[in-house]
Parts: structure tokens; sequence; C-alpha cells
């Protein structure tokens, strides 16, 4: 007979800075739920972060789905005060780095435009 577990442990833990993090390892939720959102299948996940177990990413992907509202509210808050904290960083950068910046910036412009007109 099937011995069924009263609880399933879910593999993610935040940190100290209020980072999900997968499986103890430094891969974090928001980065399994892009892979998630991209199409990628658990497996095609696993194949790219190996150190996370097959089963962890389908428990994470599940818990997603199960609280689809409250991880988006995480990752949009993350994103936001990601974006805060890069244009305070970016405020203080010489004239060198914000050109440097800005070139760089251009050509990733310009590569998602042409990606754009191959679809």
């Amino acid at each position: 007979m099937l011995a069924l577990p009263e609880t399933i442990v879910l593999p993610i833990k935040m940190d100290e800075h209020g980072v999900i993090h997968v499986s103890s390892t430094r891969i974090t939720l928001d980065t399994i739920i892009a892979c998630h959102h991209q199409g990628d299948s658990p497996e095609a996940v696993h194949e790219g972060f190996t150190s996370i177990p097959l089963t962890d990413i389908y428990a994470v992907i599940a818990y997603y789905l199960a609280h689809q509202a409250e991880v988006d509210a995480y990752i949009k808050a993350r994103a936001a005060s990601s974006s805060r904290i890069r244009t305070e960083v970016e405020a203080n950068y010489s004239p060198e780095q914000k050109a440097r910046t800005e070139y760089f910036r251009n050509i990733l412009a310009k590569k998602g435009k042409e990606q754009e007109q191959e679809t």
C-alpha cells in the first residue's frame, strides 16, 4: 500500500535580505518562475540548473500555480526594488561609466529590435 505523506516540505527559503532561494542554492524563486513563464518544462529548467532536484522544480511550480497572486506580487516588488537600487547606483556613475552604460544599452536595444524583426 502507498504511504501518503501528511505534508510536503516546500524547497524554498527566504534569506536575510528577503530573497527567496530554491533548494538551499543561490538560485532564486524569480529565476525558476521566469523560466516557467518562458515556457520551459521542469525538465528543461533542471537541465539549466542541475543543482536543483527535478522534484523540487515541480514543487516550486506547483506552489506558484497555487499561490500565483502572492508570488507575482513578491516578484513585482523585487523588480521595483532592483530598479530603484540600480537608479541610485547609476546616479553616482562617473561620466565615463554613464557613457559605457548607454553604449551597452543601445547595443541591447538594437539587438532586441533585430530579433523582433526576425519573428
